[in-house]
């Protein structure tokens, strides 16, 4: 059996590289195809890099050829700084990207797997979320919402193309996923950053909000295993721990892992970021769906993976060098 040829969208991304590694390992043929030629420290050399604009259907379609077997549709712009700075990219990059990649894997006769996010369900207070839970949003005229609406068309796209033309395909939503690699603009790795290069950590409103946060290579595996069930067409799978954690404790424990002994930085989230940004008190999946179907849980625990993250930083001084990208 010839070894599948596989696309990964977003591959040079965080959460993509670490797919794309994985890929690779398995024997997949793999190409990327993402607006940047990839990090040297991050690129593989057995992959092809395609560098193109993922909201051009024809550099889409020269990466997604009929030959394709499986397209992993990562390429997104992410990130409370970026949606916060950049609503108009947010919303066209994620729309139009995810349409064009539909359209040619449909015409390809690919199989899709997306990427989708927690942030679909805004800020629904009926925690764990099912994958059929409510969406809860707040006002248009927040651009905290541009990356949940924009996520949840693409969701409604692929469904649609499922179901009118008849395209294979899966949505996967991930929950706070962290690891390796990850740009330093997030809770876990904005704090491995900040501690690993002596400053203090930053954390807001007390870090009083409760994640559920998901180790990268647990976050791989479901992506995986989703793609390779048949009955997971047409189908949206909850990927995320289901251990609930407190902001604050997480980085009181990377601040324990890494020695650091320095006072944290509280910051309002009102003051920083502006009063139509709402934080979220709870963001807790229910992953039972993909445990009954996909047979997956995220067995890494949160000091292991967190242990992992920190000793990869310390191996890398280029990540080190990184600005900090944090929101506040």
């Amino acid at each position: 059996m010839s070894a599948p040829k596989v696309v990964v969208t977003g591959g040079c991304g965080f959460i993509g590289n670490h797919l794309v590694q994985r890929l690779v390992a398995d024997g997949a043929q793999v190409s990327v195809f993402d607006y940047a030629a990839p990090n040297p420290a991050i690129a593989n050399p057995d992959v092809r890099y395609l560098t193109g604009d993922i909201r051009d259907l024809d550099q889409v379609a020269a990466a997604i050829t009929p030959d394709i077997d499986l397209v992993y549709h990562l390429a997104a712009v992410v990130g409370v700084d970026q949606y916060l700075a950049r609503p108009l990219d947010v919303i066209d990059i994620n729309f139009t990207g995810a349409r064009n990649v539909l359209e040619q894997a449909c015409r390809s006769e690919a199989k899709v797997v997306l990427a989708s996010t927690s942030e679909v369900f805004g800020k629904n207070p009926a925690v764990p979320w099912r994958e059929d839970g409510d969406r809860v949003l707040g006002p248009t005229t927040a651009d905290r919402w541009a990356y949940s609406s924009s996520k949840a068309l693409t969701e409604h796209l692929t469904f649609g193309f499922v179901g009118q033309r008849g395209l294979r395909a899966t949505v996967v939503r991930y929950f706070n996923v962290y690891g390796p690699g990850q740009r330093p603009a997030y809770v876990v790795s904005r704090s491995v950053h900040r501690a690993l290069n002596g400053h203090p950590p930053v954390i807001y409103d007390q870090g009083r909000q409760t994640r559920c946060f998901t180790y990268v290579a647990d976050a791989v595996e479901g992506t995986l295993r989703a793609a390779a069930a048949i009955e997971s067409e047409g189908q949206a799978f909850n990927l995320g721990s289901m251990q609930e954690t407190t902001v604050g404790e997480v980085v009181g424990l990377v601040s324990k892992l890494t020695g650091l002994d320095t006072q944290s930085t509280d910051v309002d989230t009102a003051a920083a970021l502006g009063p139509a940004y709402q934080d979220l008190a709870r963001r807790i999946p229910d992953a039972g769906k993909a445990r009954e179907l996909l047979g997956w849980t995220a067995d890494t625990g949160l000091e292991q993976g967190l242990q992992s993250t920190i000793d990869w930083a310390r191996a890398n001084p280029w990540w080190l060098a990184l600005p900090d990208t944090g929101a506040s």
